[in-house]
């Protein structure tokens, strides 16, 4: 039956394709179902899933669905929008409905046609989510009920919000910061004046370029270096000179074994000779 519903949903009026005053009208004009009228027909919905009772059901409760809508004009969404948000909570509704339960529909519909244009307020009021948890989607709906004024919440005005909704102080202020922060492009554009461009995100990563004093601390550091490792090896032999520069400083480096193949002598006489070349050179550096 939900596929019907949404089947019913297309054959309402469009929202898109005319004139939301003229959409509204219509609605205000279908006649209001008594008791008894509502429950025949929820009845053989219930029964039968008689698609023809369900439109009856809907079309004339849309005039609460645009009521509903008009309440959450205040977040910068279309009303269409939100109205077309509602109708869908409205369908969910109707088909849950039980008329033996001695409740009239639009008592009991009321939550899911709220509950369908909080969702949509959630998902498309920022870019960013501003609540995700079902405690911080509570408090975004009733902080801003709860303003009274613009600008922000004084210290005991934030005591009282925390006090009546059952939250923090903590909560407050976080969702405060919430609702008053705005969305801002990641890149700064090209019209933003130098006042306003600093503020897009991508102006405040960290870089990983080194920084100029950097690079040059760096090099300064490498330079002497190269300089002092110079002086030290010129105060080996050049037997020893040569060991260590093939060994350590060229590549592909030597081993023990071809050195010792080289000069005639044994691999324990080249490490021999490459420990004392080291001392010579830390003694450089000291």
């Amino acid at each position: 039956m939900s596929t019907q519903l949404v089947n019913t949903a297309n054959k309402m009026p469009a929202l898109m394709s005319g004139s939301l005053d003229a959409y509204i009208q219509a609605a205000r004009s279908v006649p209001i179902l008594t008791l008894e009228e509502e429950y025949a027909l929820a009845l053989d919905l219930q029964e039968t899933g008689n698609i023809e009772s369900a439109q009856k059901l809907v079309l004339p409760h849309l005039r609460f669905v645009i009521k509903v809508a008009n309440n959450y004009a205040g977040y910068g969404l279309s009303i269409a929008d939100l109205i077309q948000e509602g109708s869908i909570g409205l369908m969910k509704a109707v088909k849950r409905f039980r008329p033996e339960v001695g409740v009239r529909l639009v008592s009991f519909a009321v939550h899911w046609i709220k509950a369908e244009i909080h969702e949509f307020i959630l998902k498309n009021w920022r870019i960013v989510k501003v609540a995700t948890t079902k405690a911080q989607r509570k408090l975004f709906f009733k902080l801003r009920s709860q303003k009274k004024r613009l600008g922000w919440f004084k210290s005991d005005e934030i005591d009282h919000v925390a006090e009546t909704l059952g939250v923090t102080r903590e909560n407050v202020i976080e969702m405060e910061n919430r609702l008053n922060n705005h969305d801002i492009g990641f890149d700064p554009t090209s019209d933003e004046d130098d006042d306003t461009a600093f503020l897009a995100p991508a102006n405040s990563l960290a870089s990983n370029t080194p920084s100029p004093e950097l690079l040059l601390e760096t090099q300064d550091s490498t330079d002497n270096n190269s300089q002092m490792l110079g002086d030290a090896m010129g105060n080996l032999d050049d037997r020893s000179k040569a060991i260590v520069t093939r060994r350590w400083l060229i590549e592909p480096k030597a081993t023990l074994h071809e050195l010792a193949a080289e000069y005639g002598v044994s691999a324990e006489r080249i490490r021999q000779i490459e420990s004392n070349a080291f001392k010579t050179i830390k003694l450089s550096f000291a």
